[in-house]
C-alpha cells in the first residue's frame, strides 16, 4: 500500500474531526465533564450572598467588613490525565453490519480525545496488538488531538495478534499520576489472563473497558457450508452452519467468554461498555457518562 501524502492525511483526519466534532460540541463533551471530576477545587472570587446559597460558603471576614453577607466561589481544578488504549490487532478489521470495529474505535478515540482537550485535560494514546505498537504520552492541546486521530487512522500494525496484558503491564509501570484509562478492544484474548494486570492497574487508576463486537462473532445463521478464517492467525476451517450442534457449541463458547469478561470487570469494579458495529456508538457512551454522574 502506497504511503499517503501529507494533504491526504490532513483530509482524512479532518473527516474524522468533522464526524466526531458534532457529538463532542454538544452532549458528549458536557457529559464527559460531568462524569469525570477534577482533582480538586480552587478559590475563584467572593460575591454577595443570594437566597439559596450554601451558608457554609459565607466569607465571614468580608461579611464583617462590608456589613453584608458575602460568599466564596470556587472553580473545579481539572488537571485530569486520560489515556486511551486502542486495540488495532487484525480482528479489529471485521464487521458484517455497520462500520468495521476499527473505524468505530477510531471515532470513539477522536471523541474522547476532543472531549478531554475541550475540558483542559491531558490525553494520551497507546496503540496495541500483542505488542505496544505506539505510545503517545498524555499532553494538552489541539495538536495532540490531531496526532492521536492521525495515528489511529494511519498506523500500520506490525503484528496481527491480541494480547492486552502487554499494554496494561506497560501502563502500570510508566503512569506515575492517577489517570482515567479507556481500553477499546474486542477482547478476543482470554479475560482470565487479564485479571492480574487489570487488578494492578485498577489499584491506582480508573479503568473503563469499551468492548466492540459484531453480531456474527456471537452467532451463526444457517447458511450451509462456509469457510472461516481466524483474522489474527490466518487459520482456516470449513464449517457446516446447517449443523445445529455446531451453532450451539459456538454460541456457548462465546457466551462463556463474555461471561468471564463480565465477571472479571465486575469483580475489579471496572465499568464495561459494549458497543455493536451495527449500532450508534454515541448512545451507549452517553448512557455510561450519565450513569457515572448519578453514581
Amino acid at each position: 500500500m502506497e504511503r499517503p501524502t501529507t494533504s491526504e492525511i490532513i483530509s482524512r483526519v479532518r473527516q474524522i474531526e468533522i464526524k466526531t466534532n458534532r457529538p463532542v460540541e454538544g452532549i458528549i463533551s458536557g457529559a464527559y465533564l460531568s462524569a469525570f471530576k477534577g482533582t480538586g477545587i480552587e478559590f475563584s472570587q467572593v460575591r454577595e450572598y443570594q437566597p439559596g446559597d450554601d451558608p457554609r460558603t459565607i466569607d465571614w471576614n468580608v461579611t464583617a467588613r462590608m456589613n453584608h453577607p458575602f460568599v466564596k466561589e470556587f472553580i473545579e481544578e481539572r488537571d485530569l490525565c486520560i489515556v486511551i488504549v486502542f486495540d488495532i490487532s487484525r480482528s479489529s478489521e471485521f464487521a458484517t453490519t455497520g462500520s468495521l470495529k476499527k473505524y468505530v474505535g477510531i471515532e470513539i478515540c477522536g471523541s474522547l480525545a476532543m472531549s478531554a482537550i475541550r475540558n483542559n485535560d491531558k490525553v494520551g494514546l497507546m496503540l496495541t496488538s500483542d505488542i505496544v505498537e505506539k505510545y503517545i504520552p498524555p499532553r494538552k492541546g489541539k495538536n495532540q488531538v490531531f496526532r492521536i486521530i492521525r495515528e489511529t487512522i494511519f498506523h500500520e500494525p506490525r503484528n496481527a495478534g491480541t494480547d492486552l496484558c502487554v499494554p496494561l503491564v506497560k501502563l502500570s509501570r510508566i503512569l506515575r499520576k492517577k489517570s482515567v484509562i479507556f481500553v477499546i478492544s474486542d477482547f478476543q484474548d482470554d479475560p482470565q489472563n487479564l485479571k492480574k494486570p487489570l487488578q494492578v492497574l485498577r489499584n491506582r487508576h480508573d479503568i473503563i473497558a469499551i468492548k466492540l463486537w459484531d453480531i456474527r462473532e456471537q452467532e451463526f445463521p444457517d447458511i450451509g457450508l462456509i469457510e472461516l478464517e481466524d483474522e489474527e492467525t490466518g487459520e482456516q476451517i470449513l464449517a457446516d452452519t446447517t449443523d445445529t450442534g455446531f451453532r450451539l457449541r459456538f454460541e456457548e463458547m462465546v457466551k462463556a467468554r463474555n461471561k468471564r469478561l463480565s465477571e472479571v470487570t465486575k469483580r475489579l469494579e471496572i465499568d464495561l461498555i459494549e458497543i455493536s458495529t451495527g449500532q450508534d456508538w454515541i448512545k451507549p457512551i452517553l448512557k455510561f457518562f450519565n450513569m457515572r454522574v448519578r453514581r
